[in-house]
């Protein structure tokens, strides 16, 4: 069985310190989960023993040529079709495959962040293109990508910000720059907003691309966060950027998206006033406070460890993996949309609340039913087999008690006792004492389901 990782309280004072020792192969385990979406025993065998900077570049391999390839091709015909659901299964595609987990979880990190929904953005190539702008930056200094993500058509749409007038600014985008993008409420005033607002009069979207109008800009004196200038929008938002609560703002998200949804999160505790403190000396460089927080002895502490929620995507993408699953990614997309998290429709500019909102009595049963279309479609294949059966003789488990715990320590986080594998194996309704070779297919499968649904499954 996987062993538990003994995670310890960390001195507050160490907040973030770096975690020096080689990991076991729990730690890997919970390091892959967070930092992407998992690895199959295999590779959790193979990076057992090494640091956590050493996993994570395993986790940040680049894509093959052929793999982008693929990528972009199916892409295409999505676009081609207009059609977002494909589009979105065609992320699924990546998420599946791509050996840069840690870029693709950042990814769909900002997804939620910068939230742009098909819901109202119905040019699927706008939606795509948004992808690639968050994906390009999705590791990098974040004024980069605010300052693009303000001129990218697809947000500019979503936040009806494509016509925004001098004599009628829009207040939409200015509000969620500081709100939601940047800064968090009571950092800012009404008056900051509809200065804001000004500064970005005359941003508008021609031929599907940001143009200004300088026609349309309100070239007047503003003032914004206490600072006064006749600025524009691309001036204002370094304004924004400059703002001390900013370090506060995004050391809070990475924490509850890498580390924990309950706990450290106080905008005044140690473990926050650190991180923003290393994310403004690094002129707000996102890549270097996320291998901080993975990287560190608060990561690896009982204040991270099986404190997540795993979001749709995480779990049924964190399944596949671990078992080198291919299946059908317009079926898992669809299956995720579902249960709360299409990709490319967050419910609002928010995005998606995540947490304990993942899990209604809905959508457990959903969760639980879009891993047993995974185990049961035709189209899976496990390790390249079209049979548990011969996936499992691949690697010479036979007994029903090995057979369960090899599954377990493959995508369960949390470590099952022997007596929990028991009352599996009979939910199951397989003798404890079968062998591989006298069981049939259907009951390997639904074997293999019993433990996908489990409550345990749901934690990372």
């Amino acid at each position: 069985m996987l062993a538990q990782p003994n995670p310890q309280a960390v001195p507050q004072n160490d907040n973030w310190a770096p975690y020096l020792a080689p990991l076991d192969r729990a730690q890997v385990a919970h390091l892959t989960r967070r930092a992407g979406f998992g690895c199959s025993n295999a590779e959790l065998d193979e990076l057992s023993g090494k640091t956590a900077p050493e996993v994570l570049d395993f986790v940040s391999q680049p894509n093959s040529p052929q793999l982008d390839a693929v990528t972009k091709r199916l892409a295409s015909a999505a676009l081609a079709a207009g059609s977002v659901d494909n589009l979105a299964a065609s992320w699924v595609y990546l998420l599946l495959n791509s050996p840069n987990q840690l870029s693709e979880k950042a990814t769909l990190f900002w997804h939620g962040h910068f939230a742009t929904s098909a819901e109202k953005v119905t040019d699927a190539g706008m939606l795509w293109q948004q992808n690639a702008l968050m994906r390009q930056n999705a590791l990098g200094t974040f004024a980069p990508l605010v300052q693009a993500i303000a001129k990218d058509p697809a947000m500019l749409i979503y936040l009806d910000s494509e016509s925004n007038r001098k004599a009628h600014p829009n207040e939409n985008f200015a509000r969620e720059l500081v709100e939601l993008f940047c800064m968090g409420e009571g950092n800012y005033s009404e008056k900051d907003v509809q200065e804001l607002a000004r500064c970005f009069t005359g941003w508008e979207i021609r031929n599907r691309r940001f143009r200004k109008n300088r026609y349309q800009q309100d070239t007047g004196n503003k003032n914004v966060l206490g600072s006064s200038g006749k600025y524009d929008g691309e001036q204002a938002i370094d304004v924004v950027l400059k703002h001390p609560a900013v370090g506060n703002f995004l050391a809070r998200k990475l924490i509850r998206f890498y580390v924990s949804e309950a706990s450290l999160l106080e905008p005044e505790s140690p473990a926050v006033q650190s991180l923003a403190e290393h994310i403004r000396k690094s002129n707000l460089n996102v890549g270097s406070a996320v291998r901080q927080i993975l990287t560190s002895q608060q990561f690896f502490s009982s204040e991270s460890v099986y404190q997540k929620i795993r979001s749709p995507a995480e779990l049924a993408i964190g399944f596949a993996r671990s078992l080198n699953i291919t299946t059908n990614t317009q079926a898992i997309s669809l299956d995720m949309r579902n249960v709360g998290q299409g990709l490319f429709r967050p419910p609002n500019v928010k995005g998606w609340d995540g947490g304990r909102a993942w899990i209604n009595s809905s959508t457990l049963l959903g969760r639980s039913n879009m891993l047993h279309r995974i185990i049961h479609d035709d189209k899976t294949r496990f390790d390249g087999e079209s049979t548990i059966s011969d996936y499992l003789a691949k690697r010479k488990l036979d007994s029903v008690t090995e057979i369960s715990e090899h599954f377990a320590t493959c995508f369960i986080a949390v470590p099952l006792s022997p007596s929990r594998i028991k009352q599996v194996i009979s939910a199951a309704e397989i003798s404890d004492s079968s062998v591989r070779t006298s069981i049939k297919e259907n009951q390997l499968r639904h074997l293999l389901h019993s433990l996908a649904s489990l409550p345990e499954t749901q934690i990372c």
